[in-house]
């Protein structure tokens, strides 16, 4: 079956409507100084599946009294991470990494707990589950990231929100009275604007991004043909140390020069992209008639050796046995806390294929939020006009009355 959206929990998710309370945080390091400041709230819906093979939405928030174990400065190649508890056994870090002008969001981890009866009281799949994300782009150093605004970060089986957010990483002399606001907190430009004067100072300007990565066709065949298609685009983040300083290194697989193999079996699949200088590995399980995306293992060589990372404990990427997985949005899968791949267009089946084609697919939670939210909005503003235009007509009516008298 495929996951269903409640059309209550999106509307109010889309318009903002939930409560929340900000938490307020600083991590210190040893010598006591502020290395990491940050005040934001955040609500985020979950979808899960029940023990009746129905999908259900469940929304929350997170409190404003955390715990921060686990949480550090970094230092000595290790980057800094914000790590904050709360509830039954929930998380949420991000960890973040910097080169000589900017620093940025790494990873953001969701964890969370299905064995949390009161919010998911039937979910089908109990135990601790991730999700990953981005968040926070390249900010100038000695510089504060502020947005009143909501922000909507979707994510696999995941939608998180954010606002009132003050955020600062690599806090050096004191927490920065500088500040970097969101897009959508910036007003609206003038039809007709006027020359200014430039400031005395400007920020630094953000390095241009990757462009997006060129989407490949991979596959893996044994013995009675093609047993696992792949379509997707793939961009790898890996944070390195040169010169004693973290870089953040970015990089697009492209599928010109990259090679597919694998294997298949009845519990497991394994697809395997390789080209000069990198080696990815994905392997797929079943459970419970699902297959999922359960471990990434990355090899990245350069002239000095080679460096492995991997994540076995996935639980992206899922899917019903018979059928294909498709999620359109960019999405991220966490390998380490310095190395991550963002994916583009993923179109993934490793199990039943019938005639070395793609069975129906089941789209990501990403992808149907927001083919939910834009019919919900285009009705909306529908509803809107219909009632301006009977306000009109009845307004009309009064006044032509008015305009007789009986003789």
């Amino acid at each position: 079956m495929e996951p269903s959206v409640s059309f209550i929990a999106l509307f109010m998710l889309g318009l903002g409507l939930f409560s929340s309370q900000a938490f307020d945080i600083e991590i210190k390091d040893a010598s006591n100084q502020t290395c990491i400041n940050a005040s934001l709230m955040v609500n985020f819906t979950i979808q899960y599946e029940t023990s009746t093979n129905q999908f259900k939405n469940v929304t929350s928030e997170i409190p404003s009294k955390v715990t921060t174990t686990g949480s550090h400065c970094g230092g000595e190649g290790e980057d800094p991470l914000l790590l904050v508890g709360f509830g039954n056994n929930y998380t949420w870090s991000l960890n973040f990494t910097k080169n000589d002008t900017m620093y940025r969001g790494s990873v953001l981890t969701f964890t969370y707990n299905t064995n949390d009866t009161d919010l998911f009281p039937d979910a089908l799949r109990k135990g601790l589950l991730m999700s990953t994300t981005t968040f926070l782009d390249p900010i100038p150093l000695n510089t504060t990231y502020k947005c009143n605004h909501i922000e909507v970060i979707p994510a696999t089986n995941v939608v998180q929100q954010f606002w009132d957010v003050k955020l600062q990483a690599f806090v050096q002399n004191g927490v920065s009275v500088r500040d970097i606001i969101c897009d959508a907190d910036k007003p609206s430009p003038s039809p007709t604007p006027k020359p200014t004067t430039h400031p005395t100072e400007s920020p630094t300007p953000a390095p241009k991004p990757v462009d997006k990565p060129i989407t490949g066709n991979y596959s893996v065949s044994n013995a009675t043909g093609i047993c696992l298609l792949a379509h997707m685009g793939l961009q790898v983040n890996a944070t390195v140390i040169v010169e004693g300083k973290s870089v953040w290194m970015p990089f697009n697989i492209d599928p010109n020069t990259t090679r597919s193999s694998g294997s298949c079996s009845n519990e497991t699949s394994v697809l395997k992209l390789t080209d000069n200088s990198t080696t990815i590995e994905f392997l797929f399980a079943i459970k419970n008639n699902h297959f999922f995306l359960q471990e990434v293992n990355i090899t990245l060589t350069n002239g000095s050796g080679s460096v492995s990372k991997v994540n076995n404990n996935l639980t992206s990427w899922e899917a019903s046995l018979g059928s294909s997985y498709l999620c359109h949005k960019e999405q991220v899968v966490s390998v380490s806390e310095d190395v991550s791949i963002n994916t583009f267009d993923v179109w993934v089946q490793p199990f039943g294929l019938q005639s070395d084609k793609f069975s129906t697919a089941e789209e990501c939670f990403a992808d149907s939020y927001l083919n939910f939210l834009i019919p919900i909005a285009v009705g909306a503003v529908l509803g809107f006009l219909i009632i301006l235009v009977l306000i009109s007509y009845f307004v009309g009516r009064r006044k032509s009355r008015t305009g007789y008298q009986s003789v």
